[in-house]
């Protein structure tokens, strides 16, 4: 018996080596391609085009993230980091396979994965930093000063709305959660935007199908607002969105002229969200053609281009015009803004804010 044990070891061992040298015969030999060297090869337009930002820009995001993208040392050719953020920059500027934005940046794909994880990851660290809520008063004067000015809706701290954006299906027993109205899977994101088109929150974690209404209504923003710590002050939302003593929304059915006016500065006021999504995915494409990414690493290149939208702004960075690059870009982005249900509340307590309002249009 023992024999036969030593027997069935040996026979074991000999096919474990058998398999490792046939490993060994059909493993090809590590390629080193030769790396992009784009940020000296192109011009300043030229370079604009392809990555959506400046060089300057670039040079400052790779100040504030360099630390967290070196490696220890050079060794197996180690991706510099100004390289890793040009290839994360190219991921979302074209929203490219992962293989075409490895084949420009003369990488492997498995390569180029790990970069746009990393280089993701890193930029959201910023997220503090460049996505805050006007919390100081000051702060606020300025938000509201602005509003204002479009179309003289007052005390109007932010512009909420949300966007859908197409990701692959994440698998497991929920993935149907994912697929939203329009039968394709994506994240539903809430940003709430400023006059200028800044971006001071945003929430990008639940399910294409969750109603807009329940994102806002489980965010850390509506817990502040609910605890008045932005008393007297307002958000504007669409009919999606419950109407709340801080959250006004549209008249469904406008009679009075003092309705109406109010809905023609609110539909004005509310129009800079929608503007600020068509910037975003206009300047970050990926977030209009779709992310085919796990979902973990999905959701760090949204954040991730959110914050550098907000950089870009900060910096007086040029709006990006659609050049036909990608096609249907316009209508893929249209494509993310699905209408919810309208809801109607009846709650004289959540209209009492808007009918001052009107009051103050209809005195106008």
């Amino acid at each position: 018996m023992d024999s036969d044990n030593e027997l069935f070891e040996d026979l074991e061992a000999l096919e474990a080596i058998e398999l490792i040298n046939n490993r060994r015969l059909f493993t090809r030999p590590r390629i080193y391609r030769e790396r992009s060297k784009d940020f000296v090869k192109y011009d300043d337009k030229d370079f604009f085009i392809r990555y959506r930002l400046s060089k300057e820009s670039v040079l400052f995001i790779l100040q504030e993230i360099e630390n967290q993208l070196e490696f220890n040392d050079d060794r197996n050719n180690s991706v510099p980091p100004i390289n890793q953020v040009l290839c994360a920059l190219r991921f979302y500027a074209t929203g490219n396979q992962l293989m075409s934005v490895a084949d420009l940046n003369g990488i492997s794909v498995a390569t180029c994965s790990r970069i746009v994880k990393r280089v993701s990851q890193a930029i959201v660290s910023l997220r503090r930093e460049f996505i805050r809520f006007p919390d100081i008063e000051v702060e606020q004067h300025i938000v509201k000063e602005e509003f204002y000015r479009i179309a003289r809706f007052p005390n109007v701290l932010g512009c909420i709305d949300c966007t859908h954006i197409k990701i692959q299906s994440p698998g497991g027993d929920d993935a149907e959660l994912f697929r939203n109205r329009k039968s394709y899977m994506s994240i539903n994101m809430q940003t709430i935007s400023t006059a200028k088109l800044l971006i001071t929150d945003v929430v990008a974690r639940w399910p294409g199908s969750t109603h807009d209404s329940t994102i806002y209504q489980n965010s850390q923003r509506y817990t502040k607002f609910e605890h008045g710590d932005y008393r007297g002050n307002y958000l504007l939302g669409d009919s999606g969105y419950p109407l709340k003593s801080h959250l006004l929304t549209p008249y469904l059915n406008p009679v009075s002229r003092g309705q109406q006016k109010y809905n023609e500065a609110h539909i004005k006021t509310r129009n800079v969200v929608e503007r600020q999504y068509g910037v975003l995915k206009r300047r970050f494409p990926v977030l209009a053609v779709g992310i085919r990414l796990q979902l973990p690493t999905a959701i760090n290149v949204i954040l991730a281009c959110c914050v550098l939208h907000n950089i870009c702004i900060i910096r007086k960075e040029h709006e990006p015009i659609n050049d036909g690059t990608i096609p249907n870009l316009e209508e893929l982005i249209v494509n993310g803004q699905i209408p919810q249900i309208p809801i109607t509340v009846n709650d004289p307590t959540y209209g009492f804010q808007r009918n001052q309002i009107t009051q103050y249009f209809d005195n106008l």
